[in-house]
This record gives C-alpha cells, structure tokens and sequence, in this order.
C-alpha cells in the first residue's frame, strides 16, 4: 500500500496544477495518471493560447504542459504514469493498476481531488464502426502525438472549438479538410477559430449532418444530408463525397465514474456536458475527503481547468491546516477573480450562469 497525503487522480492541466499548489505549501502529494506523459489535453494542443498573460497568452499547450510538469517534479510531487485509478474505496483508498504490467494496488491518502477530465460524445450513424470514423480528440492525438496521419480527405463532424481546432492542425499535418459540418444553424466555436479554417478555404457547413459512412475496409464515401428549422433531414438533400476519415467533435462528458462510486451528490447541467459532482466554491464535494477540478468538474477550456486545480488545492491545504485561512480566502479571491475574466463573453457566461446556482453546496 502507498500512503500520501494528498492523491490527485489525473495529471492534466487541473491536476498538476493542484499538485504545484500544494507541493508550495509542503503537503506530500501523489499523482495518478494513465499516460505516460501527464499534461492531458495539453499534450496534443499545438495552437498558443489568447486572452491575457496571467492566462498563458502566447504560449502553446504542449509547453504549459512541461511548465507545470517541471514545476511539479521540482516541488518533489511523486508521479505514478502509466497508471489507472479502477476505484475508490471508503473515500480514502484507491485502487490502481498498471495496464501493461497487470500489477495491481492500493493508494491510500488524507485527501482525493478528481481531475479526471472528460470523455469524447459518441455519433451513432450507419458505417460509425469502420475503420476512419474516429472522435476529434483521437485524431489530434495521432497527429500531435504520434505524429501519424489517419487519413487524407478529412470530414469534421461539429463546430465547436475543439472541431474547428482539428480542423486546423489537420491541415497543418497536411490532409485535406473537405468540410465541417455542424447540425445547427450556427458555429459552435469562437469566431477566430473559426475564421483561421475559413481563411484555408474550409467551408462550414451549417445545418447540415453526416447521414451514413460507406466503404469495405475503411471510410471510402459519406453521405451528407441537410436538417430543416426542426432539425429533421430535408427529403432530396443528400449527397455523396469521397472521404477517408471522419472526425466525430460533438461534445464532450466529464469523466466522473469515480465520483458515482464514492457517492458524490450530482446534479445535471447541460451547458456543462451533463452530470457533474456538485461542489462548493472551494470545489468540495459532498463526499468526505473528496475534491474534483477541470473537466469531471463541468467542462470548460484548460485554462480554467487550471484555475480550478488551484482552487481545489486552496480548499485541501486549508483543510489539511498547512495554510491560514485568512490566507486561502485571499488566495481563492484572486484565482476566482481570473475564473470571471476566463468566463466572460457568451460562451464562458453560459457556464458561469449554469454552475454557480446549482453546483454550490
């Protein structure tokens, strides 16, 4: 059994943001991660992130991810890669194993924050299963992280920020991005995401879906069908393309199966991705000992992801006793201070009016 302080479930931007915050304060801290690289989302996103300096303005993801990796290591945070988190037991235990080893342990700490991020929605249509139709998510990883083409024609399947940026470093990996397609009437994504794949001639189709894949050993055609003001498809609108890999990018749910078996209290937000732990302003849930941060907390982008890690790691060190709390009252004020700027505009305001009602304890 390995005893810690305080485990971290998830090493992404939530978690080694947690795991920096409360190595500061000398807490013992245990991170757990499948990958063998923590950083998450952070490791396969290319792009250089905007809005102010304090948010990492100007710098790409996969370098946010070695800072804070760095930072962590330097703070003496133990890493457990390559390791998965299969339970939680009595709110204090966890159990792991290593999937290419088969060993399997107990992790047992003072304190758990969940930072186990999110998972990719499926798009159940005929020809789903072949060979090529892959979740957007899947394809950035192959291309940024692998360094794999999947394929060459390239049809994206949702506007919303994480389709529009595929798109874009899937024509940067060179393939040929034929198409967004996006059933409702307008772009889910911010505007300059939009308009950087509109510069490369992409269109963006609206109101318009994929009705079925066709091939034998793999993606060979779709079909593309157009959706009325009801969102049903308009008889005689189909069409027929030549594609070899469909990228599916229509949402994304919290990964909070962990949080079920300890018996965290949920409550439904769709402007969040569905179910999500409710969570007090510190991001406590109504578990004992237990803590979540990032996407398993309601998904938003990384930076805020990284603002919450923080938060969570304010709230676990005031209830460790390393910490005044005077001084993580203060602390929390500025962190939640830069999660307002964060939630400005009307993509981060729909969040931040759907969560602060109904996820506060």
């Amino acid at each position: 059994m390995i005893r810690t302080q305080v485990a971290i479930i998830g090493a992404g931007p939530a978690g080694l943001a947690a795991a920096v915050e409360l190595a500061q304060e000398q807490v013992d801290v245990l991170l757990i991660d499948e990958q063998e690289k923590p950083g998450g989302q952070l490791v396969k996103q290319i792009h250089k992130f905007f809005g102010s300096h304090k948010h990492y303005a100007g710098i790409r993801g996969i370098e946010i991810a070695d800072q804070l990796f760095s930072e962590a290591k330097a703070l003496g945070v133990k890493i457990l890669a390559n390791t998965a988190a299969y339970g939680l037991f009595g709110n204090r235990q966890i159990g792991i194993h290593k999937p290419h080893t088969y060993e399997l342990g107990i992790v047992e700490a003072d304190r758990i924050i969940l930072a186990t991020g999110a998972s990719e929605n499926p798009l159940w249509f005929p020809g789903w299963t072949l060979p090529g139709v892959m979740g957007a998510g899947a394809f950035q990883t192959m291309i940024n992280v692998h360094r794999v083409l999947p394929g060459k024609k390239v049809v994206i399947v949702g506007s919303g920020n994480v389709g529009l940026i595929v798109a874009f470093q899937a024509l940067q990996a060179g393939a040929d991005v034929l198409m967004i397609c996006e059933a409702l009437p307008w772009v889910g994504g911010y505007e300059v995401h939009a308009a950087k794949v509109q510069r490369q001639g992409v269109p963006i189709c609206l109101r318009t879906t994929i009705e079925r894949a066709l091939g034998q050993e793999g993606v060979e055609k779709i079909v593309l069908i157009r959706l009325d003001e009801h969102g049903k498809p308009i008889p005689g609108s189909a069409r027929e393309i030549e594609a070899d890999t469909v990228c599916i990018s229509v949402g994304l749910s919290p990964l909070a199966e962990l949080a079920w078996m300890a018996g965290c209290q949920f409550c439904y937000i769709d402007a969040m991705g569905g179910w999500i732990p409710v969570h007090d302003a510190w991001m406590k849930t109504t578990a004992e000992n237990i803590w979540v941060a990032g996407d398993v907390a309601g998904i938003e982008e990384a930076s805020t992801a990284i603002e919450e890690g923080r938060l969570a790691a304010l709230g676990v060190a005031l209830s460790l006793g390393v910490m005044r709390e005077e001084t993580a009252i203060d602390r929390r004020k500025e962190v939640t201070e830069r999660l307002t700027e964060l939630r400005m505009g009307p993509f981060g305001e729909t969040r931040r009016i759907a969560k602060d009602p109904l996820c506060s304890l």
